[in-house]
């Protein structure tokens, strides 16, 4: 622990440095993640059969997914992108696999918080002339937001975890000092690394409850707290 406490006070600027990829590496794939996962999960969560079938599907593959090994996971990610003359190294294979895994939280949890809304309130919103958009937005997803959050709380957390793998195939992050402290066997590099890792996984866990409940209606946290 001294030795790893050394690093942090002589090198503090490499500490920020892997930090900072780490974070930047983590808030694209996220924000893509995002960006995919939320109206996927809207438009699974329509009703009919052919919905749900679409639904069933796009679930069950995100759940493979998540069983895949990170480690196997980077590697085919770089195998499709060396296939297709693309960088195969670095950034772009270690986003595109932490979005494939940011993916399951972010689906179940919208698909289930659209379907999980009371029909009773939809059917009221309908009386009352609503369209059908006027009820997403003004209805369904207020009420479904706090489930929603909880997935994305998951995703973001779970994404920092495993991006420190992502230094195995050159992409940064703190997952470096993970990397050479195996290779040389340095438990002082391991200790910064992991120790980092869960420390910006915690802060971020607090930060997103504290989003969550900063989003969720007024009326949801009454009714909670009763």
């Amino acid at each position: 622990m001294r030795d790893a406490w050394q690093i942090l006070v002589r090198r503090p600027e490499v500490v920020l440095d892997r930090t900072l990829e780490h974070l930047q590496m983590v808030g694209i794939a996220c924000g893509i993640a995002i960006v995919i996962g939320v109206p996927l999960g809207i438009f699974i969560s329509g009703k009919g059969k052919r919905r749900q079938a679409i639904a069933d599907t796009v679930l069950y593959v995100a759940e493979i997914a998540m069983t895949v090994p990170s480690i196997a996971l980077f590697g085919f990610v770089m195998a499709i992108l060396s296939s297709l003359n693309l960088p195969s190294l670095g950034l772009p294979p270690a986003i595109i696999a932490l979005v494939i895994y940011a993916q399951l939280p972010i689906l179940r949890n919208t698909y289930t918080a659209i379907r999980g809304v009371d029909p009773a309130i939809i059917e009221s919103g309908r009386g009352m002339g609503m369209s059908e958009s006027q009820l997403l937005f003004k209805v369904k997803l207020p009420l479904a937001i706090p489930v929603i959050m909880a997935g994305l709380r998951t995703s973001v957390v779970a994404t920092i975890a495993i991006a420190a793998i992502a230094a195995l195939i050159g992409a940064g992050g703190l997952g470096w000092f993970i990397r050479w402290g195996l290779r040389q066997y340095r438990m002082d590099l391991i200790i910064v690394g992991s120790v980092s890792v869960a420390i910006i996984g915690i802060l971020f866990d607090v930060l997103m409850h504290r989003v969550e409940r900063w989003v969720t209606p007024k009326g949801l946290k009454r009714s909670v707290r009763q």
